[in-house]
């Protein structure tokens, strides 16, 4: 789950980075872990993404079995049900595996 909070501006446009160099999941087929970094940017609305809550979502992951793009989309599907943005973006840069580096950028709203 994802806390949020209020944003004090809700009418000014601002854009928040947050990296998280440290996510883990496991590939589905092999039962191995994926590493990668998840960047996410998003122009907030009436609520923030609260980090902390952030931190240990990112952390459920660690066991959980899913390709780079489903993970990508449903991190983007959370973070939207969540805090309602104006606009988010996702970016999902996974670490070599077999030797193919993949990045998946998902979009909110879809272009």
């Amino acid at each position: 789950m994802i806390d949020v909070v209020d944003n004090k501006y809700p009418d000014r446009e601002y854009t928040v980075k947050i990296d998280f160099p440290e996510f883990t999941c496991v590939c589905p087929k092999t039962g191995l872990p994926d590493f990668a970094t998840i960047n996410i940017e998003y122009i907030p609305g009436l609520k923030l993404i609260e980090l902390k809550s952030l931190k240990y979502y990112f952390i459920s992951y660690r066991n959980e079995g899913m390709f780079h793009e489903f993970v990508t989309n449903k991190i983007l599907d959370d973070l939207v049900a969540a805090c309602q943005p104006k606009q988010a973006k996702v970016t999902g840069i996974f670490n070599v595996r077999g030797g193919i580096q993949t990045t998946v950028v998902a979009e909110y709203p879809s272009k």
